[in-house]
Formats: C-alpha cells, sequence, structure tokens
C-alpha cells in the first residue's frame, strides 16, 4: 500500500489544481466505482439515492442530476415519472459509463420512455439557460467542489421558480460517534477502496475531502443564504452521510 498523503491546495491556482486532481481521479476509478460504492456503504448507497430522488418530486419534471458519475440517480429520476432527465459531468469517462449503463437499462425497462440524455458540465459554470429545470439533484458532488457558494448560486439560477434542489453527500458524522467512525473512514475505506481499484490515492482523498467541507448545519445556512427556501436536511448512514432539500423562491 502507498503512504497517505493529506490533499490540500492553496495559492491562487488552488481551485483550477483541486479541479483537476478531482476529474483524474475519477477517470481513473469508473471501472470499479459501481463496486467500490457498494461495497463501502454496504449497498445502502442505491437506498440514498431513491431516498434523494424521491424528496425531489421528480414526476412529470425536468431534472438535472449534477455529478452523475455512473447515472445511478439519473436513471432514478427517471424511474420516478421525471419528463426528461438531464445527467451532468465533467468526467468524460463516467459520462460513457453512464450512456452505457443507460441503454442497457432503456433496453429491459417499460420506464426508459423517458428521456435521459447526458452532457459535459461543471457545476460551477453550468450550460443551461436561467430557469430551466424543476428540480436539481446531486450525489457526493458537494465536497469536490472548489468554490461551494458558486455552485449554489448556479443551482439557484438554473432552476424555476419553486424549483426543488436535493444534495446527497457524506457530512461530519456526530460528535459522540466520531471515535468510531473516524477509523473507518481514514483507515478502512481508503484500504478497501485502493485494493478493489488499485488506486490507494483515490481512496485517501475521501476522508480528506471532508477537512475543508462545511458540516450539515453550516451548509444548511449556506443555501439560505444563497437564496434557497425550506432549507433543511436528515442524516443518515449512522450520521455520516447528509440528505439536504431547499426550494428556490
Amino acid at each position: 500500500m502507498k503512504p497517505q498523503r493529506l490533499h490540500t491546495w492553496s495559492g491562487p491556482e488552488a481551485p483550477a489544481a483541486k479541479a483537476a486532481y478531482v476529474r483524474s481521479m475519477f477517470a481513473r476509478i469508473v471501472p470499479r466505482y459501481d463496486l467500490i460504492n457498494r461495497l463501502m456503504t454496504m449497498g445502502l448507497d442505491r437506498r440514498w439515492r431513491r431516498v434523494t430522488a424521491r424528496m425531489a418530486a421528480p414526476q412529470d419534471a425536468v431534472a438535472l442530476d449534477l455529478a452523475t458519475g455512473t447515472g445511478d440517480l439519473a436513471l432514478e429520476l427517471a424511474r420516478l415519472g421525471a419528463r426528461f432527465v438531464v445527467g451532468a459531468d465533467f468526467c468524460p469517462e463516467m459520462l460513457t459509463a453512464a450512456v452505457h449503463k443507460t441503454a442497457q437499462w432503456q433496453a429491459r425497462s417499460s420506464a426508459a420512455r423517458n428521456p435521459v440524455s447526458f452532457i459535459a458540465g461543471d457545476a460551477q459554470q453550468l450550460p443551461f439557460r436561467d430557469n430551466t429545470f424543476d428540480c436539481l439533484v446531486n450525489g457526493f458532488l458537494l465536497r469536490n467542489l472548489s468554490d461551494l457558494q458558486a455552485a449554489l448560486r448556479e443551482f439557484q439560477r438554473v432552476l424555476k421558480p419553486n424549483g426543488r434542489l436535493v444534495c446527497l453527500d457524506l457530512t461530519h458524522p456526530p460528535a459522540p460517534l466520531r471515535p468510531l467512525l473516524w477509523p473507518w473512514f481514514r483507515v478502512a475505506v481508503p484500504l478497501m477502496g485502493g485494493m478493489v481499484s488499485g488506486d490507494f490515492d483515490a481512496y485517501t482523498y475521501l476522508p480528506d475531502s471532508l477537512r475543508t467541507y462545511p458540516d450539515a448545519e453550516r451548509l444548511r445556512a449556506m443555501m439560505t443564504a444563497a437564496g434557497f427556501a425550506n432549507a433543511s436536511y436528515r442524516r443518515v448512514g449512522f450520521g455520516t452521510v447528509a440528505i439536504h432539500a431547499a426550494v428556490k423562491t
């Protein structure tokens, strides 16, 4: 196993450097991405995505899934009756996997009549017009952004009035549980992910990504400051994952 290193970026070039690292990291782990997600969460990530999609109320909606990855959350929106789904990601290799998975789903599912399309896009500079989407979801995106506030402003811009935002991501666990959960985050997860993917560096980044990420309550406040109403969250996964929801006013 390679020695762990701390993933930090500083200086004027930090945002671009972090974005380049994250894009390269996800490109490397595409072949084992879904498998490792299932192993690390004991299969619970599928349930969390279903909850996230339901909270977005996508029935008959034009929906956007940001950082779509291999497309699981985009397909969940389609299964729940979204009129049209766009999955966006800034990693071309992930988009290729999402297109392949969607083609397989369309070949066997009656819900496949609801169109799903994929596009390259950066969450901090979205390639969409104002007031385009009825709902916007993302899974495990926010920690990877170099400018979270800029992304929230973009979410606000592309959502229609009364549009629904739902964000699924890791969060800082409750203080009483941290002594029990940090060994899992900092030792077990990097070891498991590295052994399965062959890329230990990518999975030491995962716990590091929480170092500067706001806790669940602060993220809720940031959503409110960005112009969203009724911002709230619920914890899942023994408090290590949070699903934030809000509405564009």
